[in-house]
């Protein structure tokens, strides 16, 4: 179906919806983001200070704990996470069901109009910039800080709010997927925040759920280049395509290699772990301290 419209009554039917959620008004965000969205680079600017300026702050003082405010943080993003994908993904599964991948991709309907989805999609976005909080508690706890980590911040949070500018319809996918790694991330990062020890078998699926995700990023905008390329009707521009495949790829190789330091390098350390928290990073059992 290329008419690029839903029929009415044939969004998915959620067995409740919130009123924030029936009040959201698309429009109203998108002017807002539109005028907006250029301060993710002064934001991003303040975190970089913020974080290496942090590190050599702390370089001759001791490392703070921060346990209870840690399970507190790590339950409160792994609560909103789970929220998210329960929200968004009926959306996402409603509409391959009926209308197909092409209507998945090139169609924001998702946005336009389903309030449900539109509004935790408008979530997503605002929800890049408090996530930039995980470093800080790096930072504090001297843990090690990996470039994947800082890099895949900033990327994703400008990709985000630039995106939302343009409705590009192909982040239906990346939003579903990056809530739903979100949801079990930070789950496990809850869990070893409150002294539990999940399985090293637990962090692996983890790193391989976000190797799938990327790799699936990736041919999503081979599609649309694809749907562009022929001719089609499809809400996403050919920057924002260059843009989202090279962002992508690069995640893939960088999170490869992690995986492969960490669980398959035969000079990982024996013992202890390291947490790195990030938006999309798997946590490092074994990473090394350079």
């Amino acid at each position: 179906m290329n008419s690029g419209y839903l029929e009415v009554g044939t969004t998915p039917n959620y067995s409740y919806v919130f009123n924030f959620e029936e009040e959201f008004v698309h429009q109203d965000t998108r002017v807002w983001m539109s005028k907006n969205w250029t301060y993710g680079f002064y934001y991003t600017g303040i975190y970089m200070l913020v974080i290496f300026g942090g590190q050599w702050y702390m370089q001759s003082r001791p490392r703070y704990h921060l346990g209870g405010v840690l399970s507190v943080w790590n339950t409160a993003l792994a609560l909103f996470s789970i929220c998210g994908a329960t929200r968004t993904a009926p959306e996402l599964f409603h509409v391959l069901r009926n209308y197909g991948i092409y209507h998945s991709i090139c169609v924001p309907s998702f946005i336009e109009q389903d309030r449900v989805s539109g509004f935790w999609t408008w979530m997503f976005v605002l929800s890049k910039l408090p996530e930039l909080g995980d470093t800080v508690f790096i930072v504090l706890r001297k843990q090690p800080l990996i470039f994947l980590h800082w890099y895949h911040h900033i990327t994703v949070l400008l990709y985000s709010w630039y995106s939302y500018t343009e409705y590009t319809a192909s982040a239906r996918w990346f939003i579903v997927m990056n809530y739903c790694v979100h949801s079990v991330m930070y789950s496990y990062y809850a869990l070893r925040s409150m002294k539990y020890s999940p399985p090293r078998s637990f962090a692996m699926l983890i790193t391989s759920l976000q190797l799938t995700q990327m790799i699936v990023g990736c041919f999503v905008n081979i599609w649309a280049y694809q749907y562009l390329k022929a001719g089609q009707a499809c809400h996403i521009s050919s920057f924002n395509i260059k843009l989202s495949i090279a962002m992508y790829f690069s995640y893939f190789v960088l999170f490869a290699r992690f995986f492969q330091k960490s669980y398959l390098s035969s000079d990982r350390k024996s013992k202890g772990s390291e947490r790195i928290t990030t938006n999309g990073v798997a946590p490092s059992m074994k990473e090394k301290s350079h």
